[in-house]
This record gives C-alpha cells, structure tokens and sequence, in this order.
C-alpha cells in the first residue's frame, strides 16, 4: 500500500470533466487505501446549505468559484485523504498550485460522446443545465480545460470499467510511491 507521507503528497486529487467519475472512483479509492474521502462540491452543499444548482442561480458562477476556492484550498492541505475536485477548479491558479505542491494528482479522461451519454439526464449540472447544446458545451469546457487536466501525476481512461480504472490507479500510485521511496 502507498504512503503519502514518504512520497512527500498530503493527499490524492481526482480531476475531469463533469461526468467523468470523479466521485465515484474518489469513493471507491478511498475504501481501497483506507483513505478518508472528500468531494469538493459535497462539501460546498454542506458549508452553504444550498445545491450547486441553488448557488448558481441565487448568486452566479463567479460566487461559486469564490466559495469553491476557499473549499478546495482548505481540502488540498489536509493529508492522508482523497479529494474529487469539482471539474471547473483546475482552472482556478492558486487550486492549482495547492494542487502541485500538495497531492498526487489523477486525471480521469472520457470521451466526449461518454460524458453526453452520461450526463444526458442530469439535472445537478448548472453548466449545463440551461444549455441544449450539450456536446458542444462539454466540448467547449473540455477545450478550455484540457491543458490543466493533462498535467495531472497520472492520466487514466474512465469510459468502461471501474475496477480496471481502480486497479490501474492502485498500480500507478505503488509504483510511484516505491520509486519515491527509492529516491531518498
């Protein structure tokens, strides 16, 4: 089993697109590695006492990110935990150096015709909820953030099986862990 504290990581970060999983391996990974488990946009509902939904039309996205910044920063110090971030912070600099100095960061990459499959019913999704073009506004948020998710420690594919994807991020994160290890 890896240990954050000799790989010099407080905690592991997963970050994609909406859709991509996130939470769903977040959860699982941390059952695995005995990991607390954290999901940025759960712990915003709960700070707030409103949905991500409610947020967004009470007071705007530029309200969401102040309070998702704050959130995100204080999480990404805490150690010996994984954290789901919320798609969006990747774009946010100063999540994304807390990112780099702090965890082992994990990129789960999906096509896009997946996340549409995916996120075809939802109604959790402010960004695209008043948006019928769906492909196109998931493309654009891919594009806008592909260049924050493909610095991630690890990129790994999230369109079929979830105990492959587990599996693999297991591997991944020992064998990092044992290199680092070596490194002292």
């Amino acid at each position: 089993m890896f240990n954050l504290i000799e790989i010099k990581k407080k905690n592991v970060c997963i970050m994609g697109l909406m859709g991509s999983g996130k939470s769903i391996i977040g959860k699982d990974l941390s059952k695995y590695s005995n990991l607390k488990f954290y999901d940025t946009d759960k712990e915003i509902e709960l700070k707030t006492k409103k949905s991500i939904n409610e947020i967004f039309e009470e007071y705007g996205e530029a309200y969401f990110r102040k309070i998702e910044e704050k959130i995100c920063l204080e999480l990404l110090t805490k150690n010996n935990c994984i954290i789901s971030l919320g798609g969006g912070s990747i774009v946010n600099k100063k999540i994304r150096k807390a990112i780099n100095i702090n965890s082992y960061s994990i990129y789960l990459q999906v096509k896009l015709n997946n996340l549409e499959n995916r996120l075809k019913s939802s109604k959790k999704r402010p960004l695209l909820n008043k948006n019928f073009a769906k492909k196109e506004t998931l493309e654009n948020l891919y594009n806008q953030r592909r260049k924050f998710y493909e610095k991630a420690d690890f990129i790994v594919n999230n369109d079929n099986d979830k105990i492959q994807v587990l599996e693999k991020i297991m591997l991944k994160l020992n064998s990092y862990a044992k290199e680092n290890i070596h490194k002292k």
